[in-house]
């Protein structure tokens, strides 16, 4: 987060981190397989937060930025292209995957869309995200498509599991069919700012997870502080994740603007340092088409529409869909639906 305390004169944005040198750093050590760069503790250590600025950076966001009638429409279907449509329950069946993946092939109904002019485009939600055991129901239930299948690993959720089970659970689920993995970190390396176990944590589960898609749960509510927050997403980075995911969704916080603002500028600063575009994925708690559209917004302003594509920006959403399927009706009908119109949300 390459900041100084006043504003930023090339975006208008507030500076989020006390100014450093103006010398220009050195360009990072790649790491040797091409993904992330070799750890660079100088760099972590110069990460500082300006919690004041960050909370007035988010606070005006949803009134400031918001979006009426046709455009409203058309930027929750692009929230539903960016979704990983969930379901993490203890009591998950085959049954209730074949469904979950059923609403990802055809998420929004079909008279919603021909009366929103859609036409014969394809609409799909990006991926499905299961537990391991049901990585082959997905895989079954998916095929043909290019909808990705997304398994939680590494002792997901609270990562404490021994770290050689963490590994072989990530492989296991890549030999199942996953094409992406949502892997969780250690919190208590963040918590003792054991910077370097934290980046050999995030390269060994990504070298266990070879060429699939490589997400990263920091877990942001578990961590103390938005400080940590930021070091912990630029060490992740560092050690080769493709996104950088808020929560388990099952933290007593989860997603939050102030965090998520965090989190963005240091993919945006990781991009300048070293040419490597990194992905976000807000989760937990956001359940409403008004706070999707909020993200979309904040990730619009922050690193700009390039970054609106599912191979930079996912939503973890268990309950989104169905909002955005009910504020739909309502901009074709006038009115709001009852929710048990709108299966599996």
């Amino acid at each position: 987060m390459n900041s100084t305390a006043g504003p930023d004169p090339k975006i208008g944005f507030p500076r989020l981190v006390a100014e450093r040198s103006k010398a220009e750093p050195e360009a990072p050590a790649a790491a040797p397989d091409g993904r992330g760069i070799e750890f660079d503790a100088g760099w972590v250590d110069r990460v500082r937060v300006n919690l004041s600025a960050v909370e007035r950076r988010v606070a005006t966001l949803p009134s400031r930025r918001t979006v009426k009638k046709v455009w409203q429409a058309a930027w929750l279907l692009k929230a539903v292209s960016l979704m990983d449509l969930t379901t993490l329950s203890a009591d998950d069946t085959p049954g209730r995957v074949w469904r979950l993946c059923a609403k990802a092939r055809a998420p929004i109904r079909p008279e919603l869309l021909q009366a929103l002019n859609w036409g014969e485009r394809p609409l799909a939600t990006a991926a499905v995200c299961v537990y391991h055991d049901m990585v082959p129901v997905a895989r079954a239930a998916l095929a043909g498509t290019s909808i990705g299948i997304a398994a939680v690993s590494a002792g997901f959720p609270a990562g404490l599991s021994p770290f050689e089970l963490r590994l072989e659970e990530i492989r296991r689920s890549v030999e199942a069919g996953a094409t992406e993995i949502d892997v969780v970190i250690s919190r208590r390396h963040v918590l003792l700012s054991d910077w370097r176990a934290l980046y050999d944590e995030v390269r060994a589960f990504r070298a266990a997870c070879g060429p699939v898609h490589m997400k990263t749960i920091l877990g942001t509510g578990q961590l103390g502080s938005i400080g940590k927050v930021a070091k912990a997403s630029l060490v992740a980075l560092m050690a080769g994740a493709d996104f950088i995911k808020t929560s388990t969704g099952m933290e007593p916080v989860n997603a939050t603007l102030p965090v998520s603002l965090v989190m963005l500028r240091m993919i945006r600063e990781f991009a300048e340092r070293t040419g490597q575009q990194a992905g976000f994925k807000p989760a937990g708690g956001i359940s409403s088409a008004k706070t999707a559209l909020t993200y979309l917004m904040l990730v619009k302003e922050e690193l700009g529409e390039q970054w609106l594509v599912p191979g930079r920006f996912r939503f973890g959403a268990s309950k989104l869909l169905g909002d955005i399927e009910r504020q739909l009706e309502h901009q074709i009908t006038g009115r709001y639906s009852a929710a048990h119109r709108h299966p599996l949300s």
